[in-house]
């Protein structure tokens, strides 16, 4: 299926490329809707949005299903709001999720297999004339040999422009996504990972503590999918649940991407072991925009959560109770010895007052 997505890391050597890629990045996310993107000295500025055609009019994105083998035609519109003309090269990328949780596309040289490979636009460049618009066509070819499943990426138009200050050549993109299904056995799958349960009691050695969830949702299917996240922490029997509230959605998760997820759950009891349960119901979107829940997938786990405080109040107790019990024993004693010994002088004195008096 789709590849992983890699993060590369620039060396100290490379320091000049990373300048630009973090200039670059900046329009990439802003590139993927049909919104203008406008220069810092205000002298180029241009708009993408999508052609009008048989799929529709004033589109957000490309979204299309093909078959293996299939081919798609369809068309970009780029308009050029600038003074003078704009000559932009054109591409496709493959997509992927950030960090943050939001779609950004693969650099131009970077290895794209899916979306960026199977989308070519005309000649790979335009230029349009000031105030002009120009339509820029583009096919989707799908190979015979394509994987089932969905495909993300988008088309991109980009300007190289040179930045005298900084000695460097800052690439700026704006793009329109494109979604593409591929037809054959759909197979979309969520599963759990990495599921952990910490707990952090209390100073009140009758009060309650905070656990902490971590786990990671990985996409092991072949379609885009977000989840519905429920939590919850008992104590063992089921007993002392409780639920961590309304958790917000992971983003739409590419084939194959994963998701880190940190959720704090409060007032657990330091019920000694607990079992924590995470439960997800994947979320599938067709073509048509329209959700349907599959099966929820779950997974438990189990932590200790001793309860400190309180064994240590215990421990204080029973320690006090000890010593009182053998104060008192040792009193009981003392007293005890005291009464034999007066009773043993209260004997020796009868019996010296009976016996007989002699010289």
């Amino acid at each position: 299926m789709h590849a992983p997505v890699t993060r590369r890391k620039t060396n100290a050597a490379a320091l000049l490329r990373t300048a630009a890629l973090a200039l670059l990045a900046v329009f990439a996310v802003t590139g993927l809707t049909a919104g203008p993107a406008q220069a810092a000295d205000g002298d180029v500025a241009w708009t993408v949005r999508t052609a009008s055609n048989s799929f529709g009019a004033d589109r957000s994105s490309f979204s299309y299903a093909a078959n293996p083998g299939g081919m798609v035609e369809d068309a970009m519109v780029v308009a050029n709001h600038s003074a003078v003309p704009l000559d932009l090269a054109v591409y496709a990328a493959d997509g992927f999720t950030t960090d943050a949780g939001q779609l950004d596309l693969l650099a131009k040289d970077g290895r794209s297999l899916g979306i960026g490979a199977w989308v070519h636009a005309t000649g790979g460049k335009v230029r349009i004339q000031p105030g002009k618009t120009a339509d820029v066509p583009f096919k989707v070819t799908v190979p015979a040999n394509a994987t089932p499943g969905d495909y993300v990426g988008g088309i991109v138009t980009s300007l190289t422009q040179p930045d005298a200050a900084e000695g460097i050549n800052v690439d700026r993109r704006l793009g329109i996504r494109i979604k593409l299904r591929v037809g054959g056995e759909l197979k979309p799958n969520l599963a759990i990972d990495d599921l952990h349960v910490n707990y952090d009691g209390s100073a009140n050695p009758f009060g309650k503590g905070d656990a902490t969830i971590t786990y990671r949702i990985h996409n092991t299917g072949n379609t885009t999918l977000s989840a519905q996240q429920t939590l919850s922490v008992s104590g063992p029997f089921g007993w002392l649940r409780v639920e961590a509230g309304e958790i917000a959605s992971p983003p739409d998760l590419l084939p194959g991407e994963s998701w880190n997820v940190t959720v704090p759950v409060h007032g657990v009891a330091p019920a000694l072991r607990l079992a924590a349960t995470a439960t997800l119901t994947p979320v599938l979107t067709d073509p048509s925009g329209s959700t349907t829940s599959l099966e929820p997938v779950r997974a438990t786990t189990h932590g200790w959560a001793a309860p400190w405080p309180l064994l240590l109040l215990l421990v204080v107790l029973v320690v006090l109770a000890a010593g009182a019990f053998l104060l008192a024993r040792r009193s009981r004693l003392r007293r005890k010895s005291r009464e034999d010994a007066r009773v043993r002088k209260a004997v020796e004195k009868a019996i010296r007052d009976k016996s007989p008096q002699g010289g």
